[in-house]
């Protein structure tokens, strides 16, 4: 899908339900530990990223895919951001709730969704501080980030060897499940 398609909400795939009842009893810690691992690889590789949130940087934004068994918890402080997976009956205080399918998150920071349009067709669920979650949606969007891109830059010097394969992977997984997981534009043909 390309940015611009129309779509309605049969569109947006859910993660497959199987899936989601293995991860129920998943351990969560390996999931953290890369989150922790990409927030710090985002700040290095997109060092405007979170001070662009002004005081909303000191937020805790609650990322919740709605058709997984878990959430992302990030808090974005300049000195010291996290991310890290933890269970909604453990999420604790959140100051924004950005909910929706994970197809329909991973679409929004590759720009293949409209956030507005999703949000009025109910697709996506903002609660609390709507201004932090602009002021994070607008961080994300300037920022042009790619997941795939980000991912290969965790295996540190050997990003170029692991950027074609990432890409390629994330392209064929993303199209097969109809899923944004790479930024489709003229930089990464």
């Amino acid at each position: 899908m390309n940015v611009g398609t129309m779509w309605n909400a049969k569109d947006i795939p859910l993660f497959p339900a199987v899936g989601a009842a293995m991860l129920r009893f998943a351990p969560l810690t390996p999931l953290s530990m890369a989150g922790a691992h990409l927030v710090k690889t985002l700040i290095r590789r997109h060092p405007s990223l979170f001070s662009r949130l002004g005081e909303q940087a000191d937020k805790v934004f609650l990322i919740d895919p709605t058709d997984l068994p878990f959430a992302f918890r990030l808090q974005p402080h300049l000195e010291a951001p996290t991310l890290e997976a933890v269970r909604r009956e453990d999420a604790g205080l959140w100051d924004a709730r950005i909910g929706g399918p994970l197809a329909a998150l991973l679409g929004l920071v590759h720009g293949v969704y409209d956030g507005d349009a999703l949000f009025f067709s109910r697709d996506l669920v903002i609660e609390g501080d709507t201004e932090a979650v602009l002021a994070l949606r607008n961080a994300i969007d300037n920022e042009e980030i790619d997941l795939a891109s980000e991912i290969a830059a965790l295996f540190g010097p050997f990003e170029h060897v692991a950027a074609t394969p990432a890409r390629k992977v994330s392209s064929a997984v993303g199209h097969f499940f109809g899923v944004a997981l790479t930024r489709e534009n003229e930089n990464h043909a």
